[in-house]
């Protein structure tokens, strides 16, 4: 049986990296900044941390935010995974990081870099967006009376369970450095996206696709965070929309 610490394990990815895991025989350790035992904030690191990875063999890293700090949350994990003996960092990183000039994604770039650099036997697979990442976009927008997108932009969003079920089998293999993307089976206009985001929730809005401009824009517009070479995903958008918005925005089903 194998040791394994995952890091943000009570998030969407996290929490379900956990469960497939533990359902497999392994001693799984959950580290979030809420959960104890073992509730550490990463960005500070410390003794708590030494404890968390204290004989663990592997460590999943899936604390992620927005907000800043991942660079530095990484560096105290690389060291107190050193000092632990740790033989197995797997890490969750984002297709496109190397080609969008967008802020979180150069931090998760630069955090696949500690990784790469660390010393130790290391894992990262780069996965395309979470559908439930893109219903959240889309709600936020349906909240005006049109829905404006931005033109010419496309998705190719993968259900988060599937992810979770490729990061635990690299959690308890060998270390294989960067390993192949791993993206959703379409990929789709964001209009589309947005049509049947509409439909399955019983919304009615104008969509209105908008063009952009800047650095960002054009990266996207490009296509740089797809891996249509990579679709190995198989849950659609739609096939989610159903189980999630069964009985509308407000009810759930499945």
């Amino acid at each position: 049986m194998t040791t394994i610490l995952v890091t943000g394990g009570t998030g969407t990815l996290g929490r379900l990296v956990t469960e497939r895991l533990r359902t497999d025989g392994h001693e799984v350790r959950v580290l979030s900044r809420h959960s104890r035992p073992y509730a550490v904030d990463l960005r500070e690191g410390g003794a708590g941390l030494d404890t968390a990875l204290a004989g663990a063999d592997t460590v999943v890293h899936c604390a992620t935010t927005q907000r800043g700090g991942d660079e530095r949350s990484a560096a105290n994990l690389v060291a107190a995974a050193k000092r632990a003996g740790v033989a197995h960092l797997v890490y969750i990183s984002i297709v496109g990081v190397d080609r969008v000039p967008l802020g979180y994604y150069r931090s998760k770039l630069a955090v696949e870099k500690l990784v790469e650099e660390s010393g130790l036997g290391w894992t990262v697979l780069r996965a395309t967006q979470f559908h439930d990442l893109v219903v959240r976009v889309l709600r936020a927008l349906a909240r005006m009376p049109v829905l404006v997108l931005p033109a010419h932009a496309s998705d190719q969003p993968v259900e988060v369970a599937e992810v979770a079920d490729r990061l635990a089998g690299l959690a308890v293999g060998a270390p294989a450095g960067r390993v192949p993307d791993m993206g959703g089976p379409e990929v789709r206009t964001f209009e589309s996206l947005a049509r049947s985001y509409l439909d399955a929730t019983g919304r009615r809005r104008a969509v209105v696709n908008v063009p952009l401009a800047g650095k960002t824009y054009r990266a996207f517009h490009a296509g740089g965070h797809l891996a249509p070479e990579h679709a190995v995903g198989k849950g659609t958008f739609e096939e989610y929309l159903a189980v999630r918005f069964g009985g509308g925005e407000g009810g759930r089903r499945g």
